[in-house]
């Protein structure tokens, strides 16, 4: 039975989490957070909030479309994370790191243009995924966007033996309750407005933005 929850990623899987990543997608990962990245539509200096930022590779394939004068505020917890993020801290100064969780209140040094959550909300209890949703709306400038890009709403059941076996025996226990649940409706009820999304893998991944 896999673990309830997988939020915190340590020892082995942290200190070579990105080449695990690609290795387990049969080396798609890559291209696909580069795509995703690309997807989010970011503004030129914008300021990003990267919320469970892990190693920090996913703030570094944004630097390019932010320029010299975006700002990326990158949060984590995890030790062997942190580590690698401070190393690319030291080569992409625009990266600054900041030690939080990220379901428990916190206040940015200043508002974001867009917050991202990248396969770290599944994990979650949902009151805790309503507290993520309720600080990226606090965060946000008005007209930001929030952008959580995880598992798509899809019927598991009826998916393809390999999504099954992913979701029930590798995944932790919560993915298949994010699953089932309607985020563009959640993300309505909590005060986000209009909604976009892009989804890949077949339509079982899916990066679903919702404007302040």
């Amino acid at each position: 039975m896999p673990a309830r929850t997988k939020v915190e990623v340590k020892g082995f899987e942290a200190r070579h989490y990105d080449s695990l990543m690609n290795l387990i997608t049969l080396g798609k990962y890559a291209g696909f957070i580069r795509q995703a990245i690309a997807d989010l539509q970011l503004p030129t200096g914008a300021v990003v909030a990267d919320l469970g930022a892990g190693t920090g590779k996913n703030a570094e394939l944004m630097l390019p479309y932010l320029g010299e004068r975006g700002k990326i505020y990158a949060l984590e917890i995890g030790e062997e994370m942190k580590a690698q993020l401070r190393q690319r801290q030291e080569r992409f100064p625009q990266i600054e790191l900041i030690d939080q969780r990220i379901e428990q209140p916190f206040t940015l040094p200043q508002p974001a243009d867009t917050v991202f959550i990248s396969f770290v909300l599944h994990g979650f209890e949902q009151p805790d995924r309503l507290n993520i949703i309720r600080n990226a709306l606090n965060n946000l400038k008005n007209g930001g966007e929030f952008c959580i890009l995880d598992y798509n709403q899809f019927d598991v059941d009826a998916a393809p033996w390999y999504v099954r076996l992913a979701i029930r025996k590798v995944e932790c226990e919560l993915a298949e309750d994010f699953i089932n649940r309607n985020w563009p409706a959640i993300l309505k009820e909590a005060g986000f407005q209009h909604t976009r999304q892009t989804t890949y893998f077949r339509g079982y991944v899916r990066l679903l933005c919702a404007r302040k």
